[in-house]
């Protein structure tokens, strides 16, 4: 198994053309050509307890992010049921792309060895990524933690009240 990629501030993000639960298809191309940030999310999994906080969270802070041209992205593993019973449950209002052979996890870096009671193996690292209009990285955080995650974000993309 190769090493994780990791990106940095200022790298170009890699291109995405996936769709969502909804079967809508979205790219950063696209979003790019818009005018758009985009908010891309790793978690690892629907309806768990530190995932929904943190798409609650997403949820709760839309206004604040949309108003200022961000759109939120949401991915995981999940099957289009597991997502659409997800953003059913929780009212989400952003979409959950659909990723379940890993490729997107892959291609940015979020699928990784992670350790569990001394045990490894690979699962998605939590990591959000913020992706300017030009497809440069703006922001990015790996392993990062589910509670609190979302207004961390906004203070540092400056959005906090």
């Amino acid at each position: 198994m190769s090493e994780a990629k990791t990106f940095q501030i200022g790298e170009k993000a890699p291109e995405f053309n996936c769709s969502d639960s909804s079967g809508i298809e979205h790219s950063l191309s696209r979003y790019n050509e818009e005018g758009k940030t985009v908010v891309l999310y790793f978690y690892p999994r629907d309806s768990t307890p530190g995932c929904t906080k943190q798409a609650c969270d997403f949820r709760d802070s839309m206004a604040r992010l949309t108003s200022k041209g961000y759109v939120v992205l949401g991915v995981s593993k999940g099957s289009v049921k597991s997502h659409d019973n997800f953003i059913s449950k929780q009212e989400l209002n952003f979409p959950l792309l659909m990723d379940e052979d890993g490729t997107l996890h892959e291609s940015y870096g979020a699928w990784r060895l992670k350790k569990n009671y001394g045990k490894e193996y690979m699962g998605c690292a939590r990591s959000t990524f913020v992706i300017g209009p030009n497809g440069q990285f703006d922001w990015l955080r790996y392993n990062v933690k589910a509670k609190g995650h979302v207004s961390m974000l906004l203070r540092e993309l400056g959005l906090d009240e």
